[in-house]
């Protein structure tokens, strides 16, 4: 059993989810061969690291980040800071030669994502990046039928992530909301989560167009330190400009010669967090909703009229890493479950040596999209995916 000292920047929603996955390693995956500790998290706000210390057990913690990264026995960080921070943190981490996962995007804009995939391939460290929708047990089963050959040669790929949490022009202006601390908007929150799924699944993207659109355009200021993005403001506060986008759609082709399309949302009506797939092939398809994400729909025709039309299956320990979390099928898993899984195999690649996905590769590689995507907003046109 190997043990990798683990620090954690930010302690805000995501900093406490990496902090209690790290904990629920010990548990969930105890004969993994490689055990979590928690040597010391920051965050600029006291209250904060009191309550982080508290509840996960960390030895140590600091108003300045920069004290993780030198910290001589942390391993391993997890930078969960806003977007604007992850380069300048990512690359800090890369020249102490400490391994990090870092929560998407990694950096502002594709070229930030570029500079640090490639900082880190060249120092040799092992990576990993916050994509837990991949860990899904159904998502993972799918993954396997498509690999195996079940849905034939696959033809239309539909994805979409629709969101309300920006759907109230009360939700305050956090700094997901702003172009110079999140970069882009609902391209750099929602779209990594759906690009990197279609390239997960469908495999390479090779061209997109893509169109784009801010919905509210004015937000209540917020109070620094207190509350998150769902955090509302009361009528009448002041207000401040939103700076990024809402909506962005786009068509692809995949290398493969498939043809899809991806939408996504964070201000719309309706959808809690509806992240979903629609996968088509030439001798069947599947179906599958985060909203209901231990639920799988599969059409695989025999023949018989009698069979022919969409089954729905249930999450079961036939599926990867379901029986890590229930022991029977039809029994729920959540959010942060994923986030264990995920936590799991980013110290497990330290452990083995061996980098497991979804590395800053994979970001890397949806970054790519994003750029193309960035480019025919500005164009009108089809962009070509290509490296940065």
């Amino acid at each position: 059993m190997k043990t990798i000292n683990v620090g954690v920047i930010g302690m805000g929603w995501m900093g406490t989810v990496h902090s209690r996955s790290y904990a629920s390693m010990r548990d969930r995956f105890f004969d993994g061969g490689v055990l979590p500790n928690l040597v010391m998290c920051a965050d600029n706000v006291e209250a904060r690291l009191e309550e982080a210390q508290a509840r996960f057990g960390f030895a140590e913690t600091s108003t300045n980040w920069m004290d993780v990264i030198n910290h001589p026995d942390i391993d391993a960080v997890s930078i969960t800071s806003p977007n604007f921070l992850h380069r300048e943190m990512v690359m800090a981490a890369v020249a102490a030669g400490k391994h990090v996962m870092c929560e998407k995007p990694i950096g502002l804009l594709p070229d930030d994502v570029a500079a640090c995939y490639k900082a880190a391939k060249e120092a040799g460290l092992m990576t990993f990046t916050g994509l837990n929708y991949r860990w899904v047990p159904l998502v993972q089963y799918a993954k396997n039928m498509i690999d195996s050959g079940q849905l034939g040669e696959i033809t239309n790929y539909y994805g979409r992530f629709f969101a309300m949490y920006a759907s109230d022009p009360l939700g305050m202006l956090s700094w997901r909301f702003l172009k110079e601390e999140a970069g882009t908007g609902a391209l750099g929150d929602l779209m990594p989560h759906a690009a990197d799924m279609a390239q997960f699944l469908a495999g390479p993207i090779k061209r997109v167009t893509s169109t784009t659109q801010t919905v509210v355009t004015e937000r209540p200021l917020p109070v620094p330190g207190r509350g998150t993005h769902f955090s509302k403001g009361q009528p009448g506060d002041p207000t401040g400009a939103v700076t990024n986008e809402d909506y962005v759609g786009a068509m692809f082709e995949f290398d493969s010669g498939a043809r899809g399309t991806i939408e996504i949302s964070r201000a719309i009506f309706g959808p809690k967090v509806e992240n979903r797939f629609e996968i088509y092939g030439t001798k069947g398809a599947i179906r599958w909703n985060f909203e209901t994400m231990d639920e799988l729909e599969i059409y695989l025709p025999d023949g018989s009229n009698a069979h022919d039309g969409f089954t729905r299956i249930l999450a079961s320990p036939d599926n990867p890493f379901y029986s890590r979390f229930q022991p029977g099928p039809g029994n729920n898993m959540s959010y942060d479950d994923l986030k264990v899984v995920e936590a799991y195999h980013f110290l497990k690649s330290i452990a083995d040596g061996e980098q497991l996905e979804p590395s800053f590769k994979s970001a890397y590689e949806f970054a790519q999209v994003h750029d193309a995507m960035m480019r025919s907003w500005e164009s009108g046109a089809w962009e070509d995916v290509r490296d940065i």
